[in-house]
């Protein structure tokens, strides 16, 4: 796509294990890697993030080393550091869990040239280990990708993983779940979104301050149709459907919310063909109060029973749709690519449904696209059209509607009927249909899917396949 690539850590990738918290030293198990082995270079300036599996508890820097093939530094491409002898010194602060550095394409690739940088972690001052993907190779084509056959990995039926997939380059980056709470908005209205994968939901109270203690509400605990739609984003995507108001100039009017931060998946499997992505631990409640913060945010969040509050300012990042912030580790992080770098979204979701009564209901196998980055989608019967047979000028673009569920959960059902006439729990793939997905580049797809579950029938083993509409 046409706009600045960002390369993440990838979950697929890199195995992290959870390190005590009254260690004073950094444990050795901290651990950073990128998460692409190779991406397709599409702007002129490319920032480049790392990042680490926990929050760095001391200051330091990593060492990343390149090689080359077909271009020489200065003259083809630079970076932000400088290099000093095909090094690269990337300093990094306490409790931040990235790193970056900026790389700059200062030619272009002619078709049939091989132009290519790979970068490798080859130190970390810190006690951290470098896992997982160590190097990185950019190259310097910007064509979008003809097509492909993707897996993402979602993490199996508990569905830890949320999983970003970018059509133009084939990259596919995975962030958990539970490593973000609010999405704070970046474009010109001051809006934050809930974490939609985890049944959170939010209720306005009416008080402004935030050292009140406050008690937990029950009734905002969102089941498989109980709970109120007006405690939970509009499910359509559109930033103007949050539950949090749009944070207002005037502070008296920027009430203090109670937050119920909803359900961690299970750490067990479930029984095979079911899903446990949010059948674990509650994972609680806070109090927060949202201001506005010159062109940014000013989040005040507390324990329910807490007489104090911390604080936070949050900077809008106008490459990104939102800037993401954890109650965990207290910091802000970088969930989704850039707005222009992805198109689906493979995730659980907090949707709604009319069950007799209209209420928020928790979805597994759920697709989102980024509509808030000008992706759209469609879905296409094959008693209308036949995927293979389905071209370009068959495209009905009115059919791109302003809903990030066009795809949803359409791609897959449930449940079978079993030998007694009673449902079984048991993934469904639906060939009957298939979907067409306009990226933020203009460029057309058709994508249909091909699995959902692996060889034991445990559901969360998403594929797919997709064309390039040309």
């Amino acid at each position: 796509m046409k706009n600045n690539l960002i390369l993440f850590l990838s979950a697929i990738t890199i195995a992290f294990t959870s390190c005590s918290d009254d260690d004073s030293s950094e444990a050795a198990t901290n651990a950073v890697a990128f998460s692409v082995t190779s991406a397709n270079l599409t702007e002129t300036t490319t920032p480049v993030q790392i990042l680490f599996s926990e929050p760095t508890k001391t200051a330091g820097s990593l060492t990343i080393s390149y090689t080359t093939v077909g271009v020489v530094y200065g003259t083809d491409f630079s970076t932000s550091p400088e290099s000093n002898a095909n090094i690269i010194a990337i300093p990094f602060d306490a409790n931040v869990s990235s790193a970056s550095f900026t790389f700059t394409k200062l030619v272009e690739a002619i078709e049939g040239q091989v132009k290519n940088v790979v970068f490798t972690i080859s130190a970390v001052s810190i006690n951290a280990t470098v896992s997982g993907n160590a190097s990185t190779q950019l190259n310097f084509n910007e064509t979008a990708s003809l097509g492909s056959a993707l897996a993402p990995m979602t993490g199996g039926p508990n569905q830890e993983n949320q999983v970003y997939v970018d059509l133009s380059s084939g990259i596919m980056t995975s962030v958990p779940r539970v490593s973000w709470d609010l999405g704070f908005h970046s474009g010109s209205e001051f809006r934050v979104v809930l974490n939609n994968t985890v049944k959170m939901s939010v209720k306005e109270l009416e008080t402004t301050n935030i050292d009140e203690v406050q008690a937990a509400d029950l009734s905002m605990i969102i089941g498989q149709g109980s709970g109120s739609i007006n405690q939970v984003d509009a499910p359509q995507g559109l930033i103007s459907g949050t539950a949090i108001k749009a944070i207002s100039d005037n502070n008296d009017n920027n009430k203090v919310y109670l937050l119920n931060l909803g359900s961690n998946p299970l750490t067990v499997a479930p029984a095979v063909g079911t899903e446990g992505t949010a059948s674990g631990t509650d994972r609680g409640w806070k109090k927060i109060r949202i201001l506005k913060s010159g062109n940014g945010y000013k989040i005040q969040y507390a324990d329910l029973n807490a007489t104090t509050h911390q604080e936070v300012i949050i900077i809008k990042n106008s490459d990104y749709n939102f800037t993401f912030f954890s109650f965990t580790t207290n910091a802000t992080l970088l969930v989704e690519p850039q707005k222009n770098q992805w198109d689906i979204n493979f995730t659980t979701f907090t949707n709604i449904i009319n069950m007799g009564t209209v209420a928020p209901y928790h979805f597994a196998d759920f697709v989102l696209t980024n509509l808030k980055g000008n992706a759209k989608a469609y879905q296409v019967m094959t008693s209308e059209f036949a995927f293979d047979a389905f071209t370009l000028s068959n495209i009905n673009a009115a059919k791109f509607t302003d809903d990030q569920r066009n795809i949803g959960s359409t791609w897959r059902g449930t449940s079978v009927i079993g030998g007694n006439g009673i449902p079984v729990s048991q993934f469904v793939l639906r060939t009957d249909r298939f979907y067409v997905i306009k990226d933020a580049g203009g460029n057309m797809y058709k994508l249909k899917f091909t699995g959902g579950s692996n060889e034991a029938g445990e559901r969360g083993y998403p594929k797919f396949q997709y064309t390039l509409l040309q």
